[in-house]
């Protein structure tokens, strides 16, 4: 697991070695979810990938000021939109 920071959004990604034996030394990185401020409403808001790599509005979950409730919500929900 690792996550690109930027200005003004947080993305989860999943990243594995090389899967067989081409030379490839390269690890795939596949985005998880995402995780955007807002900072004129101080909330995190959560977003999920579809499967053309574009970033949906999660609706199960409301924004929060805690940007540790939506990381605990994608560890712990079991919701297969995140992890398959």
């Amino acid at each position: 697991m690792e996550c690109d920071v930027s200005a003004r959004h947080i993305t989860i990604l999943e990243c594995r070695p090389p899967w067989d034996e081409s030379g490839e030394t390269e690890w795939s990185r596949f985005p998880i979810a995402r995780m955007s401020f807002t900072k004129k409403t101080g909330l995190w808001t959560l977003f999920w990938r579809d499967r053309n790599l574009k970033f949906h509005q999660y609706r199960f979950l409301a924004p929060s000021p805690s940007l540790q409730v939506l990381l605990d919500h994608v560890d712990k929900s079991g919701d297969p939109i995140f992890w398959g």
